[in-house]
């Protein structure tokens, strides 16, 4: 399943699919234009985070794929985030009663990379608004279209899939995840990189990317209200980590595309193994991250220059 970044409410508030279908076809909020400094700061940070080498983050420098989301970030007052952290209310939140949002994967395509210390041009909107009856509810799918400019050139363009659902039954309540002294699935794939997450590490990403989410910070809040065994890892956390992998295996290629799924939660302090294989041509690769627990909690397809 998609990330989960909301918390469940009483079905008692849940709108049914006719009202989805009307959000589908009427809904069209206005664009969003915003520009960032780039400034080389975000990108230490995160290296730092991540444990990473210490960059070269000069003026100049380009961003790795997808560090972009370090900037172009959005800052809410404190009294317009609801109970779960998240904004009761911006332009691309649709109109639903109670809305919890899920994370579900997107898409990039890097014409150039951004370049650190110069201004960027962000200019988002809604391309697709779709209802869908799931196994466990209705759904709205919302995709978000973003095209990033650098001294007037389009150098990313970039998709994210969200999901809505309105409403949902109480959460269940949680289960602590079997306990497990050994790592991830025993996997052939050439690339490997094991990985651990702790609550310093959710709390440090959330901080870099504006994510006030509870679930990965707030133990009590996450078991308690959301219903889960432990703290979440950031589905964009664990799509990083997946590029940090061909970053390490193939430095001297350039990334041209990406596209990237998130399919089960990971839960803070579970041992997972970053993995992936190029393709057979050498033009692309295909990744995905692994715990004890599931051979895919996220998959990733890379294509190179």
């Amino acid at each position: 399943m998609p990330h989960s970044d909301s918390a469940p409410v009483s079905s008692a508030c849940a709108a049914d699919f006719a009202v989805l279908e009307e959000i589908a076809h009427t809904w069209r909020p206005d664009d969003a234009r915003t520009t960032d400094p780039l400034d080389p700061a975000p990108t230490a940070a995160l290296s730092a985070v991540l444990d990473l080498p210490a960059p070269a983050a000069l003026d100049g420098e380009p961003l790795p794929p997808l560090w972009h989301w370090l900037h172009f970030l959005s800052w809410p007052r404190h009294t317009e985030l609801g109970p779960d952290g998240h904004p009761r209310d911006s332009r691309f939140l649709p109109p639903l009663p109670q809305r919890r949002r899920m994370f579900a994967g997107g898409r990039l395509e890097v014409s150039a990379p951004l370049r650190l210390g110069r201004p960027a041009e962000q200019h988002s909107r809604v391309s697709q608004v779709r209802p869908k009856r799931g196994r466990s509810g209705d759904l709205l799918f919302v995709t978000v279209r973003s095209e990033y400019r650098q001294d007037g050139r389009l150098c990313l363009t970039e998709e994210q899939d969200l999901v809505y659902r309105s409403g949902g039954r109480a959460p269940a309540p949680a289960v602590p995840l079997p306990e497990s002294e050994n790592g991830p699935l025993a996997d052939a794939s050439p690339w490997q990189q094991t990985w651990y997450t702790d609550p310093t590490l959710l709390f440090r990403f959330s901080a870099l990317t504006a994510n006030a989410h509870r679930i990965h910070y707030d133990a009590p809040y996450t078991t308690g209200v959301e219903g889960y065994p432990g703290l979440v890892v950031h589905g964009p956390l664990l799509v990083l980590a997946m590029l940090e992998l061909v970053r390490r295996q193939q430095p001297d290629r350039q990334v041209r595309s990406v596209s990237y799924r998130l399919l089960k939660p990971v839960f803070c302090g579970e041992q997972l193994l970053a993995c992936g294989s190029p393709e057979d041509d050498g033009s692309s690769a295909r990744l995905r991250i692994a715990s004890h627990r599931e051979e895919a909690h996220a998959g990733a397809d890379v294509g190179f220059a």
